[in-house]
């Protein structure tokens, strides 16, 4: 009776939210893509912390709070830093480019071959976490309706491809508000549930190692550097967010949104990595994946229908967000310039494209390993994307196309196989994604005077 009434809930809330989805939905290709810049600024501040609270963050955080203490909250808390950069010194630069996606941003200091080559480094890190979306998502859905894993993954599929395949960014943004109000409130609740079950905090300090409630925690210091650095770069270059900034009225309304999202993540990285700790001290022999759904089964069943219905928000905010910005690499980047189509084929196309985007990564959601693990993976390989933009943007003289592509494609090759290798040596892929760029950028560059010199020394001759 109690999971009934919870798919009743949340299958109401699915029908009313896809019904917003529809009626917000964009008319026009711009409507699609920036939702012809008429975001608002809370609107947007909220779509922009969307992604950073969705299942893959929170599942993802308090199962490395179950194993390794408060500490995995910094895997949030790193984005109250970026967006705050981002803000600062991004945001404006992006607006006036006056493009929607990262590749746009980087054509115009580098060339059309890096714009291709950031696109398609860009489109396999948010393949990878739409991936983790579907993982982790699903592990939602397991907990909440005790469906087997694929039933879950393929319910992912269908209900996010809907949202983002008739409505785009202008009713994925505001559907996305709905979303994370639901979401947030829910991870509140999980967290007072958690607190009542544990009698507070001070239990679970007297009961569990010391390094539980210690800054570092098992985490470790490097590799909380490391998730500040991540977050820092994929924020830097996320397609998602370049498109959102696009959507913005004004660059001072982005930049104002940017520090309403870091604002925002404060609470919610504190929350989360509590909750991880409070069902490592009640559940220590559950399956830590399930470390925040767990509590689900300990409310009453009205308060449990809300709190499930919070969570498989996050769920479908998530990879709605993710989609339509792989969706909009792959248009802008690939389609128009080889079809060369009018208005009318591209809006179609966009949503055809759209639905392949949106089942795709069913094929390869199984193979999903820790979710934390893979999350900051994608952020690093993106991170290299800053590196070569920050470097066009304020050190131009340094830069050019020829660096620029060997960077890119050496870090991204480098990147992947340290991290398949599981990290040796115990330096993180992150480490490798910040400073390879630079290395390949400075080695090229070295070549080139050498070169340059020589040939100089030989006219002279």
């Amino acid at each position: 009776m109690e999971k009934t009434i919870i798919l009743i809930v949340i299958a109401l809330y699915i029908l009313i939210t896809g019904y917003l989805s529809v009626r917000w939905s964009g008319k026009t290709n711009e409507d699609y893509m920036t939702a012809s810049k008429s975001l608002p600024t809370f609107i947007l501040g909220i779509f922009l912390m969307s992604e950073y609270i969705g299942a893959q963050s929170t599942i993802g955080t308090s199962q490395t709070a179950f194993q390794d203490g408060t500490a995995a909250g910094w895997s949030i808390l790193a984005a109250v830093i970026g967006f705050a950069l981002y803000g600062l010194f991004f945001v404006k630069r992006l607006y006036k480019t006056d493009g929607f996606t990262i590749s746009h941003a980087v054509r115009e200091h580098y060339g059309h071959s890096t714009a291709i080559i950031v696109s398609l480094i860009m489109i396999f890190a948010l393949f990878l976490v739409n991936v983790n979306n579907y993982m982790s998502g699903a592990s939602v859905l397991v907990q909440i309706l005790g469906v087997k894993l694929p039933v879950a993954m393929v319910v992912v599929g269908i209900v996010s491809t809907i949202y983002f395949f008739f409505g785009g960014m202008k009713s994925v943004a505001y559907v996305s508000v709905i979303h994370t109000f639901m979401k947030y409130v829910g991870v509140l609740v999980i967290l007072a549930v958690a607190l009542v079950m544990a009698h507070g905090i001070h239990p679970m300090v007297q009961t569990l190692p010391k390094f539980y409630f210690t800054l570092s925690g098992h985490v470790g210091v490097a590799t909380i550097i490391g998730w500040i650095l991540t977050t820092i770069g994929a924020i830097f270059s996320t397609q998602f967010l370049v498109q959102a900034i696009a959507s913005a009225k004004t660059e001072k309304a982005a930049a104002h949104a940017s520090y309403l999202a870091a604002i925002l993540f404060v609470p919610l990285g504190l929350a989360i990595a509590v909750i991880g700790v409070a069902a490592r001290y009640l559940f220590p022999k559950m399956n830590s994946l399930y470390a925040l759904p767990v509590f689900m089964t300990h409310m009453n069943v009205f308060l449990a229908a809300f709190v499930a219905t919070a969570l498989v928000a996050s769920v479908f905010v998530s990879v709605s967000t993710v989609a339509l910005g792989l969706v909009s690499l792959i248009v802008d980047d690939f389609y128009v310039p080889l079809r060369k189509p009018d208005k009318v084929q591209q809006l179609r196309a966009t949503r055809i494209i759209g639905l392949i985007i949106g089942f795709l990564p069913l094929l390869f959601a199984f193979m999903t390993p820790k979710i934390l693990a893979l999350s900051f993976f994608t952020k690093a390989i993106r991170m290299s994307i800053t590196v070569v933009a920050a470097v066009g943007f304020y050190l131009p003289h340094f830069s050019d196309t020829k660096s620029a592509n060997i960077a890119l494609v050496g870090t991204a090759i480098w990147s992947s196989t340290w991290y398949l290798l599981d990290n040796p040596f115990g330096i993180d892929n992150v480490y490798i994604s910040l400073f390879a760029p630079l290395i390949f950028m400075a080695l090229c560059k070295l070549w080139d005077l050498m070169f340059n010199s020589n040939a100089k020394g030989g006219t002279a001759e």
